[in-house]
């Protein structure tokens, strides 16, 4: 089967940009573009339906029913141009060097539909562990981009908790957050950026505070407007359990008092 795209709409695109929230660290990418499918009026039209033989061996049942597991393309207009929400419960697995080449098929599937369709901008969404620190701190967002060009672009806006690397080190996106936008420039000259949210990949039920941070950028970035309440209530949670856990941990703290009585036997 290798990845497959199959149109449901035929819908002639305007000026479009492809955005891109697929599983990943925190689930930080999937719950801010899940938000804009959900959240975003009109509600947004399902535009294609993606099929992998890179996605797990199974199948979805409901009501008795069986389905393929797949992502989806949904579409939104708005007055300047149309935005394409790829969204979904799965993408390649990651730590298995024996699907390597799934990754690059799958990303290179997805970049040769959007030049197809004339996407000249592709902006992937996925978290970035930062271990403890995490609990302590109000997630930043990192943008990292295939050309300078587009990084200058996008430092210029100057959109509060946005940040780049100027440091000159060297690191690591894995999976389709780095591949796809990487694919895409240098097979299409399409520019692509990826934003990544701080979060801690313990959270394996999804930091929502972080994607909340990743979703107020975009918002900015593309002049949309959507209910933010359910997603700061979320937000709100998780940050009020990490601050139960700080406290926790100074009261432990406070109890470890040194013993300064002498207890030897003479």
């Amino acid at each position: 089967m290798v990845t497959k795209i199959n149109l449901i709409s035929k819908k002639k695109l305007k000026n479009p940009v492809l955005l891109v929230g697929l599983p990943g660290i925190g689930l930080v990418g999937k719950i801010a573009i899940d938000y804009l499918v959900n959240e975003l009026k009109p509600k947004p039209e399902k535009y294609a339906e993606i099929y992998s033989d890179s996605f797990p061996p199974a199948v979805h049942v409901k009501n008795s029913v069986m389905e393929l597991i797949k992502d989806e393309i949904y579409f939104y207009s708005t007055k300047k141009r149309d935005i394409l929400l790829l969204v979904g419960p799965v993408q390649p697995v990651l730590g298995n060097l024996l699907n390597n080449k799934e990754h690059y098929e799958f990303s290179e599937t997805i970049a040769n539909f959007a030049n197809k369709n004339n996407v000249k901008e592709i902006y992937t969404f996925a978290g970035l562990n930062v271990g403890d620190k995490r609990i302590n701190n109000k997630p930043k967002v990192i943008g990292v981009c295939t050309t300078k060009n587009t990084k200058e672009l996008i430092e210029n806006k100057k959109i509060a908790n946005l940040f780049f690397d100027n440091a000159n080190k060297d690191t690591l996106v894995s999976g389709v957050a780095g591949l796809l936008p990487s694919i895409a420039s240098n097979l299409h000259n399409i520019s692509g950026v990826c934003l990544m949210g701080e979060t801690n990949s313990q959270l394996t039920y999804g930091d929502p505070s972080s994607a909340k941070e990743v979703l107020e950028i975009t918002l900015k970035l593309f002049e949309l407007t959507v209910d933010l309440k359910t997603i700061m209530d979320s937000s709100k949670k998780i940050e009020q359990s990490f601050s139960n856990i700080t406290k926790n941990l100074e009261k432990m703290q406070n109890k470890e008092e040194p013993n300064n009585h002498s207890n030897y036997i003479r």
